[in-house]
């Protein structure tokens, strides 16, 4: 019974998420499709054969690119989710304590290193877990600016490097965290290359001029699809706001951002 109940919550949640997204759509063209239940106006509808037409025609388009859509939307509402508890967190200890964070985090990492890994990679653990500690301060001073963009355009980015770089380095010089690091980071730049970048043959340049297996390289390649990562994360939550916006958000009526309480 308990089972039956949580599955029509469910199935009604994601069809008021479809429902939503879809007066998104529709509302990049036509007016108010998404009105506020006390809105005076209400939703637009058209009157006229040819507004009819054109209506309809834009709404049979969206339908199932809502349905492609919805999966970004779910990776968007489990994004939210982490990345303003975080953000919460960060708020309560404020830049400072991130900074501290950071320092006892990644110079453990940089203790681990050197004792287990050789003098190169002792070097180059600190240096990135300095770089760490640098992306996670101006994550946290743009995810304060105002404006959606300029957090998903920059906060998200350089907190990718703030959690991910230091890691992926220490793994360059152990054979333990190797497997689990080269071979998803060789698999996603694979997949770059293939379906991205090959247009004018800019794949087969970078095959030519860059080989994964050199630990710089890797680096390089990890700090550059960092900001590309962190555009599409940014971007999934500001369509997870749009479809459903969070709770003070609907109450006060402001401007839902990427960051803040949920």
């Amino acid at each position: 019974m308990m089972a039956s109940a949580n599955g029509g919550v469910l199935m009604t949640g994601i069809r008021v998420d479809l429902r939503n997204l879809h007066d998104q759509w529709m509302g990049l063209v036509f007016p108010r499709q998404r009105a506020a239940p006390h809105a005076v106006l209400g939703r637009w509808r058209p009157d006229q054969p040819a507004e009819k037409v054109s209506y309809y025609t834009w709404w049979l388009i969206g339908a199932p690119l809502v349905l492609f859509l919805y999966p970004l939307v779910l990776l968007g509402y489990i994004t939210r989710f982490y990345t303003r508890r975080l953000d919460h967190a960060a708020a309560r200890i404020g830049v400072l304590g991130v900074v501290l964070l950071c320092v006892l985090a990644w110079g453990a990492l940089t203790a681990v290193a050197f004792v287990q890994l050789p003098w190169e990679g002792f070097i180059a653990v600190g240096a990135a877990a300095i770089v760490a500690t640098v992306s996670a301060v101006l994550a946290y001073v743009f995810a304060r600016v105002d404006g959606r963009v300029v957090t998903v355009l920059f906060a998200y980015p350089f907190a990718m490097n703030a959690i991910f770089l230091p890691p992926v380095v220490a793994a360059l010089f152990s054979e333990t965290m190797w497997a689990f690091v080269f071979h998803p980071s060789n698999a996603l730049a694979i997949w770059i290359l293939d379906t991205l970048l090959w247009v004018g043959g800019i794949n087969e340049m970078l095959r030519a001029m860059f080989d994964l297996q050199e630990g710089l390289n890797l680096v390089a390649m990890w700090v550059g699809i960092a900001a590309p990562i962190g555009w599409m994360l940014g971007v999934v939550v500001t369509i997870a706001d749009l479809v459903r916006p969070r709770r003070d958000d609907r109450a006060s009526g402001s401007r839902a951002t990427p960051e803040g309480g949920d």
